[in-house]
């Protein structure tokens, strides 16, 4: 995978991908639940999902994405995974 970088470039998107819908599984079970805990984690959905989002962007202007395509997709892919492994370790234990 080392010798061609889109390939590694779709795994991490890939990756991503698999670890997200994991999380809106997890999360959508929680919302179904209602109560407060459920309007507590819309609220931190939306907090966290414009926070990553402008650190992208950030990320984006000041060239730490790379400057090849592949390097984008994976350094992107590599921002929110670590966001989704965080929320799916988070869920996962109930909290």
């Amino acid at each position: 995978m080392k010798s061609n970088p889109w390939l590694r470039a779709s795994f991490s998107a890939l990756t991503l991908s698999v670890e997200a819908s994991s999380v809106i599984a997890l999360r959508m079970m929680k919302l179904v639940a209602g109560g407060k805990a459920a309007e507590r984690e819309a609220r931190r959905m939306v907090n966290e999902k414009i926070k990553a989002n402008l650190n992208l962007g950030v990320k984006a202007m000041t060239g730490k994405l790379g400057s090849t395509p592949q390097s984008v997709i994976e350094k992107t892919s590599k921002h929110y995974n670590r966001k989704v492994r965080a929320n799916k370790r988070r869920l996962s234990s109930g909290q």
